[in-house]
């Protein structure tokens, strides 16, 4: 197994990438495809990045989607947006080392925090952060549709 950094779109990527997505959130079923666009922008930012576990086959198993945020305090911070492993892995130490090179590329960019979120229900999630040193905070988080 192998963790890097996606660098170049094709299709049998995007679907097995919202396969996961789908494994992750049950909304993920409702959106469809994937643009290209959406590889496009990701692969040419250099905020964002979306980091993969492959396989000995070079089948994708895991995803990390992952980007800089900036504020005035404290002066950048990595965000963890998506984070999941394939079912058939979980627990083999496929998610430990998508952690382990998220922490690198946070570093690398000059991050001083990784920040995510954890829904409700997800305790197996909650779980795996707490075991890698993440702290959880008391907070509330909030959506306001921009549609």
């Amino acid at each position: 197994m192998k963790v890097i950094k996606l660098t170049k779109y094709t299709p049998e990527t995007a679907n097995r990438i919202r396969e996961l997505l789908i494994q992750l959130s049950r909304s993920g079923k409702d959106r469809g495809e994937i643009p290209k666009s959406w590889f496009d922008e990701l692969i040419a930012s250099p905020h964002h990045d979306m980091l993969i576990a492959l396989d000995d086959n070079n089948k994708i198993i895991g995803i990390a989607t992952l980007s800089v945020h900036m504020g005035p305090i404290i002066r950048k911070n990595a965000y963890l947006e998506d984070f999941v492993t394939d079912a058939s892995v979980r627990g083999k130490g496929v998610g430990s080392a998508l952690w382990e090179e998220m922490l690198v590329w946070a570093k690398e960019k000059g991050c001083k925090n990784l920040e995510f979120t954890c829904g409700n229900g997800r305790e197996a999630a909650q779980e795996f952060y707490k075991n890698h040193g993440a702290e959880i905070y008391d907070t509330n988080f909030f959506r306001k549709p921009l549609e």
